[in-house]
């Protein structure tokens, strides 16, 4: 085992730890936590078996098995980014809703009091 796979085992099984340390912890919901462990996951068991990351590329087309790591991390990222683009729009909407009703509730408030 060189240097580099080492270090590729320790960095993906400290990432997973930390994830699970930060759920056990309550500073990261389950809901979010579940990506980035199935990404840690699957980059702890490719160090792990180097041939899988080899076979995998080959038949992806990638001819350097590293490339095709970096390609999963981007598209992991972008998967991501998705997700809380999602998680954001429906925050933005239930803001939006919650505004319209405290509004519509202070009008009716002032109409009762008899203020303009």
């Amino acid at each position: 085992m060189n240097r580099v796979t080492l270090f590729a085992i320790c960095a993906s099984a400290g990432f997973l730890l930390y994830i699970l340390e930060m759920v056990r912890r309550r500073k990261l919901r389950e809901e979010y936590s579940i990506l980035w462990l199935f990404g840690s996951t699957f980059i702890l068991v490719l160090s792990l078996k180097q041939d899988w990351l080899v076979g995998i590329a080959h038949a992806v087309g990638i001819v350097y098995p590293p490339s095709f790591l970096f390609l999963v991390g981007i598209l992991f990222i972008l998967l991501i980014l998705i997700h809380f683009s999602i998680a954001i729009s429906k925050l933005h909407q239930m803001n939006k809703k919650m505004a319209q009703e405290i509004a519509l509730l202070k009008t009716k408030t002032n109409e009762r009091r008899g203020a303009p």
